[in-house]
């Protein structure tokens, strides 16, 4: 098997990766902030205290950003695989309705532990601080 790390193409196929899963979180923090007392609600009726609101946007905005830029990314990354099982086991256990959310988090989960196991690439601000 072919080692492709340092292919021509793998920088910015790392920074690519990197964005497309960051952008579903950077979106998904801004529009709790946007939608607040409604995503609070809903966090209690599904027995989570609606205090914990506050550190899952942090995580999801700010652990995004981290993540496009590629800074703290093994770290991020792994938290990020955490939260989305959680969530994954939290919010979207109803199989019979909600199973592509379900299956979603779980891939989001494997794509993070796979970037914390090879790391964020050429293109980082990691790869740069390494310097």
């Amino acid at each position: 098997m072919t080692d492709l790390r340092n292919h021509t193409l793998a920088a910015p196929t790392d920074l690519l990766a990197r964005a497309l899963m960051a952008f579903i979180f950077i979106m998904a923090g801004y529009n709790k902030i946007g939608g607040f007392a409604g995503t609070q609600g809903w966090m209690e009726s599904m027995g989570v205290p609606g205090i914990l609101l506050y550190p899952v946007v942090a995580l999801e905005l700010f652990g995004g950003i981290a993540l496009l830029i590629g800074l703290k990314t093994r770290l991020v990354a792994f938290l990020l695989a955490g939260f989305c099982v959680l969530s994954a086991l939290i919010f979207h256990n109803d199989l019979a309705n909600d199973f592509n959310a379900f299956a979603k988090n779980l891939a989001m989960a494997g794509g993070f532990l796979l970037l914390t196991l090879h790391g964020p690439g050429k293109f980082s601000l990691d790869a740069k601080l390494a310097k």
